[in-house]
């Protein structure tokens, strides 16, 4: 909106070219939705708490969670709103990328939206049946896939890469592109959902992985850098580094009330969207794998409920008791119940996120 309108003044005044470079408006769109949430952030928190929109605690979870009953949720939907005006500003909206991944990041918040809604207005514990909510996930995941297919222009746009390998491409075909997508999209949205289970836990990573994806949509969408890197070039996906710039501002805005102890969580409505956000951009960049390593810690908190409810149905089966590998799931929840505090959890998964951020960034290079 505003580059549009910076362009139409650049033919009279010369210093309004600036805004085309991406990397400033990828610089504005951050401040917009960092000042966004930090404007607005105190103001939801109010509402929320007024309208009695409380967190819902398990009840055999850590004992020392029962404290955070009543704590404001849905705060998700303030990161959304500040990504999607911080996008809507400073991207370049003719381009298609932009709308594919709003259009992911706000039907996966439109379906995490409902299924808080009826946790908390509804006082229904399970909100949205997994059925119901799995259904809308693979609509919206199944539209954006066969979209980017059908709308590629060129062949690496369909190309599986394989990081750390200068010539190990894979070319998919139109059921492997679209399963591919279908899976990473669906797959970290969820993932980062089972992540947000601490204060502060889920938001940073997004916010580390999301800003490394942004550099590679620079390095993508850059025809020079891209072959300098050994990354393929796909027209147009450097727009979506504004789109990631404004979803790290978002991130960290939202922390600044989401830290321990966090006034305010993000709920489905914010997990289920920056997972899916991830996950279509890594699909863009063709970097799918690249995500898996960087969002490690979403991949084995996913893991580790797999492996739970495997493992226990399985010995239930066999043994007739259910037996456990963790003393509980997620695995943040394990390192909890061994003793270590909830803030030593979180900086520690912190760290060992950042670690993988960068491995996954070597991959520029390392090829």
């Amino acid at each position: 909106m505003l580059l549009t309108l910076a362009q139409w003044l650049s033919h009279d005044i010369r210093g309004f070219h600036v805004f085309n470079y991406i990397t400033l408006r990828a610089v504005l769109a951050t401040l917009t939705a960092l000042a966004i949430s930090f404007i607005a952030g105190p103001a939801m928190i109010r509402k929320l708490t007024e309208y009695k929109v409380g967190q819902a605690v398990r009840d055999d979870g850590p004992q020392t969670h029962l404290i955070k009953t009543g704590t404001p949720t849905m705060g998700g939907a303030l990161i959304l709103v500040s990504i999607a005006i911080s996008t809507l500003l400073w991207a370049d909206l003719s381009n298609r990328f932009v709308w594919v991944v709003l259009f992911t990041t706000l039907g996966f918040g439109a379906v995490g939206w409902v299924d808080d809604y009826r946790k908390v207005v509804y006082k229904n514990p399970k909100g949205l049946s997994a059925k119901a909510k799995f259904f809308w996930q693979s609509l919206i995941g199944l539209a954006v896939a066969v979209f980017l297919y059908k709308t590629s222009t060129t062949p690496v746009e369909t190309t599986l890469i394989v990081p750390f390998f200068k010539h190990l491409v894979l070319p998919l075909s139109a059921i492997g592109f679209i399963v591919l997508t279908y899976l990473v999209v669906v797959g970290s949205s969820n993932a980062v959902n089972l992540t947000d289970g601490l204060d502060g836990l889920a938001i940073l990573p997004t916010v580390m992985v999301a800003a490394a994806l942004g550099i590679f949509a620079y390095v993508a969408g850059h025809l020079y850098f891209s072959r300098y890197l050994g990354v393929p070039y796909v027209a147009g996906a450097g727009e979506l580094m504004v789109f990631c710039a404004a979803m790290a501002g978002a991130g960290l805005g939202f922390l600044w009330f989401n830290a321990y102890p966090a006034e305010v969580f993000m709920g489905d409505v914010g997990a289920l969207a920056l997972g899916a956000a991830l996950g279509i951009v890594a699909v863009i960049v063709r970097q799918e794998i690249i995500l898996f390593i960087m969002g490690g810690v979403f991949v084995v908190e996913t893991f580790s409920v797999a492996a739970q409810v495997t493992y226990f149905k399985y010995t239930k089966k066999k043994y007739g008791v259910g037996r456990r590998i963790f003393l509980m799931a997620p695995l943040h929840h394990h390192y909890e119940e061994k003793g270590w505090k909830e803030t030593q959890v979180v900086v520690r998964f912190w760290i060992i996120s950042m670690m993988l951020v960068l491995i996954g960034l070597a991959s520029l290079k390392l090829r």
